[in-house]
This record gives C-alpha cells, sequence and structure tokens, in this order.
C-alpha cells in the first residue's frame, strides 16, 4: 500500500491553459484520457500514446501517435525488452523536452474504471518533479503546455505577479500525476475510480463507487 505503481504522462495544462486544451470547452467528446489534479492541473494522455522504443525530443504535439503492434513471433518476451532497451538513445540530452518513451511506468492513462461490484485499488496522488535535476528529466513522461513556444508567456508571466504567484519556482518544478496502491496487490488487474460529474449525464459503462 503506497507504493507508486504508474505515472500518467502526456501533456500537462495548468488551470490558466485550460482554453488551449484541444476541443475546449467540450475538452471530453473526442478524448478519454484526460485527468484532473486536486489542483485543476490537466493532464492530457492522448499524445503520448502507448509510448515509443526511443528517446526523442518532444514538444508536446496534439497529434495522436500511430498505434503499432508488432508481429507473433517465438522470440522469448524477456529478449525482447532486452533489446528494445539496448538499441542506441536517440535526441540530445541537453534539450530539456527529450522524454524516454520507453518509460516502463508510463502507462497509468490505460488503468480502467472498477465495474459492478468491483473496488478500485489505486489512487491519484499529485507529485511535483524537480526539473533541476538535469539528468533524469529525460524520464518524466510529461511536458507542460506553454513551455514549448504554444502562447507567449511574456502575457502569462505579467498575470502570475498579479496574483502573487511565484513563477520561478513554478518554473523549476513539473506538476504531474502518479497512481499509488491502496492495498497490498498481487497478480490483480489496476483499478482507478475515475470519480465523474455526478452533474453530467453518465456513460453507459461508467457506475458510481460512491453516489
Amino acid at each position: 500500500m503506497g507504493a507508486v505503481l504508474a505515472f500518467y504522462p502526456g501533456v500537462i495544462y495548468s488551470p490558466a491553459f485550460h482554453r488551449y486544451i484541444p476541443g475546449y470547452p467540450n475538452v471530453d467528446a473526442q478524448n478519454s484520457y484526460l485527468i484532473t489534479g486536486y489542483d485543476g492541473t490537466v493532464i492530457n494522455a492522448q499524445p503520448w500514446g502507448r509510448g515509443g522504443i526511443s528517446r526523442e525530443v518532444w514538444n508536446g504535439s496534439f497529434t495522436t501517435p500511430e498505434i503499432r503492434t508488432e508481429a507473433t513471433t517465438t522470440e522469448n518476451s524477456s529478449d525482447k525488452v532486452w533489446k528494445m532497451l539496448s538499441r542506441p538513445l536517440e535526441g540530445s540530452g541537453g534539450v530539456e523536452a527529450v522524454i524516454e518513451m520507453r518509460n516502463p511506468l508510463a502507462f497509468g492513462h490505460f488503468i480502467n474504471h472498477p465495474g459492478k461490484e468491483m473496488e478500485s485499488n489505486v489512487m491519484i496522488c499529485p507529485y511535483d518533479f524537480l526539473l533541476s535535476e538535469t539528468e533524469m528529466r529525460a524520464y518524466i513522461p510529461n511536458v507542460a503546455f506553454g513551455n514549448t513556444g504554444d502562447v507567449k508567456m511574456g502575457r502569462f508571466e505579467s498575470f502570475l505577479s498579479r496574483t502573487g504567484s511565484n513563477s520561478s519556482l513554478d518554473a523549476h518544478v513539473l506538476k504531474t500525476i502518479v497512481l499509488v496502491a491502496t492495498k497490498a496487490l498481487c497478480n490483480e488487474e489496476l483499478m482507478l475510480n475515475y470519480r465523474l460529474s455526478n452533474s453530467e449525464k453518465r456513460l453507459e459503462w461508467y457506475i458510481p463507487l460512491d453516489e
């Protein structure tokens, strides 16, 4: 219980940038890979897809990556994983948005909501990565919207100064979400309570765990 099991990968939108989420204001109409933190931070995992097999420069592109399926082979699974991780890394470590697409923990967006008579066994937990630890940056499967030239930061920085936010501090952390176990687990599927709003029309598959 309490162990970190997965990262929630993707593009991070702070509350000031919600209007830039694709499809705004109906952001979930064509995207089921959004999650909201307790501080209002939204992470869009759709651009991440299933990750990749290399270390790449990622600019938070909104294009959904192609999902590749490998042909069936008799090769042992552990051998395939070893070969994948042994491939040379691509990209320059000096670029801030170089991301390790092979990150084996970046699968939080595939965790399902519990079905009938089932219980959740993981919960979300906000976690701030320190970007000052530059050698670890490649292993954080997230980028913050607004740090990739998508918007003019000057206007936002002036907003922060008026509201008293510490922009210099915020610039050195990446506010992400991780999934942690709520009980001891062994050979069972991970389940997360999606906690969809009761005021909205419920989807057919959604069963509220706590009315």
